[in-house]
């Protein structure tokens, strides 16, 4: 608890400078809808993939800058090297990097259609965090996150979801943080395929050789342990898909 305390008075005291990235949204109904325009090192990778059957299974990373790899190379982010785990398996899987820095809920729950233009096995859900640092209603970020949710299930009734749960410091009070860290469970126990991850950066927040100076975004090292974390969730969600279809 002490790392994670840590990490959550570092984010205070770099919010106003960092903010996470660019600001996209702050609610459901904003924007157009449109395809979005890159912005971000993992930008050429969000585009929705041809998903033949060559390509076999499909996993969407859908998320911000911590997904996007801000402040390392597009090799080193978490879904690189989720991608480099399947490949050493053999594993006839793509792993789809849409990480977006300064991404909302909300914008995610406006690009969630375009990216689902052809099928997703598997959601990583990594957003939220940028809401809770603006201080967004948590009802809104409940919304918008099974808005997201229950849009990918429309498109993919098969699909699984893998919820990154994220933690906010308590500059915004108590109840607030509280009403936040109750949202990903919450959304979690509404769905019979959501899996939670409770915390995204779970043993690398507030570890300083883990954390880069902004105190917001994971080195290399620290994307090693997220990824880690990632993939004992997504890990038995492939090897039960690749069972039911080994083809």
């Amino acid at each position: 608890m002490s790392t994670v305390r840590l990490y959550l008075l570092l984010l205070v005291g770099v919010l106003g400078l960092a903010g996470c990235g660019q600001d996209r949204s702050n609610s459901a109904t904003e924007g157009s809808g449109d395809a979005p325009t890159a912005t971000s090192s993992s930008a050429a990778s969000a585009a929705p993939a041809d998903t033949t059957a060559e390509q076999g299974l499909r996993v969407l990373v859908l998320g911000n800058s911590i997904a996007a790899g801000a402040g390392v190379s597009p090799q080193a982010a978490f879904p690189a090297l989720l991608q480099q785990r399947v490949d050493s398996l053999g594993w006839n899987a793509t792993i789809q990097n849409a990480g977006v820095s300064g991404e909302t809920t909300a914008g995610g729950l406006q690009r969630i259609g375009w990216l689902l233009q052809n099928p997703v096995d598997v959601l990583v859900l990594e957003l939220g965090g940028n809401d809770g640092l603006r201080g967004i209603d948590p009802a809104v970020t409940r919304k918008n996150l099974r808005g997201i949710i229950d849009t990918t299930l429309a498109t993919s009734p098969e699909a699984q979801v893998l919820l990154a749960g994220m933690q906010i410091p308590p500059n915004l009070g108590q109840e607030y943080t509280r009403q936040f860290r109750q949202v990903y469970p919450e959304v979690a126990r509404a769905y019979n395929r959501v899996t939670l991850i409770p915390f995204i950066l779970q043993d690398v927040a507030g570890v300083d050789s883990l954390m880069q100076d902004d105190g917001i975004h994971p080195t290399a090292a620290g994307h090693r342990l997220v990824a880690r974390t990632v993939w004992k969730q997504l890990r038995p969600i492939l090897e039960q898909m690749r069972a039911q279809d080994p083809a």
